[in-house]
């Protein structure tokens, strides 16, 4: 099983991913400027899917459904969006808000478009002795189960961040490109291995 992709159709290209595995990419957040200044007033009444309510938050707020995604557009023309799968989908919805802006009337261009995130997650399928990982790499651990039930590992190389929780699943967060979410978490895997939780 473990030379196959999460349906079984796809094998898993083992130099990329020794580990058999490969993060499920969860969320994109980017960035764009639409190099323009925006009335979010005159966008949040012409436009169908947009809430603003300056008292709580600075930004209209639209959401579209086809990439389901939502952004955050700002009155300095800068824009982010969140919650596409992957890196193309982000791009095609940004391109998407800036259509329905300039469809309002205003000269948005499409400048500067950076993905800020990358939100990944996957499944050891085992156990792990959180403890026993906190106190061995103390260094990068922060373990508090009062305060989250998850280990938070601060990887320097790449710099990324990995909740690691005792059910053997691990949220990887803080990459900008796809490859530094599978490096860290093929670093990570053999430590994981070494602090298996033995099932009595």
């Amino acid at each position: 099983m473990a030379d196959h992709g999460l349906d079984g159709s796809q094998p898993v290209d083992l130099t990329k991913h020794p580990s058999g595995i490969v993060p499920t990419l969860q969320n994109i957040v980017s960035t764009v400027n639409l190099d323009c200044k925006l009335d979010l007033k005159t966008i949040a009444l012409q436009a169908r899917n947009a809430e603003y309510n300056p008292k709580r938050f600075a930004a209209v707020i639209m959401r579209i459904r086809e990439p389901k995604t939502t952004a955050l557009i700002f009155a300095s023309g800068k824009m982010v969006c969140t919650g596409a799968k992957s890196e193309q989908q982000s791009k095609l919805a940004a391109r998407k808000y800036a259509r329905i802006i300039q469809k309002l009337d205003f000269p948005a261009k499409f400048k500067d478009f950076r993905i800020q995130n990358i939100v990944g997650s996957c499944d050891v399928k085992f156990p792990i002795r959180l403890e026993g990982l906190a106190y061995a790499h103390g260094a990068f651990s922060s373990y508090e189960p009062e305060l989250f039930p998850g280990l938070i590992y601060r990887m320097k190389q790449p710099k990324i961040v990995l909740l690691i929780f005792v059910s053997g699943k691990i949220v990887i967060t803080g990459a900008k490109v796809r490859d530094e979410t599978y490096t860290a978490f093929e670093n990570i895997y053999p430590v994981l291995t070494e602090f298996r939780k033995i099932q009595q």
